[in-house]
Parts: structure tokens; C-alpha cells; sequence
């Protein structure tokens, strides 16, 4: 049941980079302006590029959650376990996704280790919520 319920979790990882694509887009679109004739200030430039920046690493950890959850659901009904666990790692390994074709880590382990991604991606995301309202605050006293 505790892999059926990290898979969840994790799985809220799509609704995070959801969020975080409509904040990397307003900051593409935005940052965009300038083609169109309009003058940015040089600190919202900046800004932008900050948010991109985030918004590509947030972009990382969501793909990499996304594809825990989907395994950890799968392992989550597994009929035998050590044996697809060896596959997964196997598997992994030959596609050079893991550095050793064996993980000693049991799962309780890299339940840990998965929702450090989730946490990753969460922390993302609170930068580009909190650098968007700090800017959307400070707008009006900056020009």
C-alpha cells in the first residue's frame, strides 16, 4: 500500500507543473514583448529570464517525478516485487539512467529518494510563485 500511496503523491507533481508552465509562458510572453515594438525595463528583462530559468529546471524534476509515479504505480501492483524490481533497475541501467545494473536501496529508500524529487519540484515552483508576486507587488513602484 505505501507504493500505492507514493504514487500518488508523487502524481500531484502534474498539477505543480501545470502551475509552473502558465508562469514560465506569461514570463516567455512577456519577455517577448520587445519584438512587437514594446520597451521593457532592464530589471523586468532580467526577471523574466530568471522565471525561464526556473521554469526549465521546474520542467526537469516534473519529468523525472512524472516518471517515478508511473513506475511506482506499476511496481505498486506488482506480483513479485524483488524480481520486477531487478528488472526496473536492469532496464535503467541499460539506458544508462542509473549508474549500476543493481541498487541496494530498498524501497522504503527510494520512496525517500522520489519524494526528494517531488520536494525539488515543489521548491521550484514557490521560487517562481514568490519572484512573480514579489514583481506583480513591485510593479507599480518601478514603472
Amino acid at each position: 500500500m505505501s507504493l500505492h500511496l507514493i504514487a500518488s503523491l508523487l502524481a500531484r507533481g502534474r498539477q505543480l507543473e501545470h502551475l509552473s508552465d502558465g508562469i514560465t509562458l506569461l514570463a516567455l510572453g512577456y519577455g517577448l514583448a520587445p519584438l512587437l515594438g514594446a520597451q521593457l525595463p532592464a530589471l523586468a528583462s532580467l526577471l523574466c529570464a530568471v522565471l525561464l530559468v526556473l521554469g526549465v529546471l521546474h520542467k526537469y524534476w516534473a519529468i523525472r517525478v512524472a516518471l517515478d509515479a508511473e513506475l511506482f504505480a506499476r511496481l505498486a501492483s506488482s506480483p513479485d516485487l524483488p524480481a520486477d524490481t531487478q528488472a526496473l533497475d536492469r532496464a535503467l541501467f541499460d539506458l544508462n539512467l542509473k549508474p549500476h545494473a543493481t541498487d541496494s536501496r530498498d524501497w522504503p529508500a527510494r520512496s525517500h529518494a522520489a519524494l526528494a524529487l517531488l520536494r525539488r519540484q515543489a521548491a521550484c515552483l514557490g521560487l517562481q510563485l514568490s519572484l512573480t508576486l514579489a514583481t506583480l507587488l513591485t510593479l507599480p513602484f518601478t514603472g
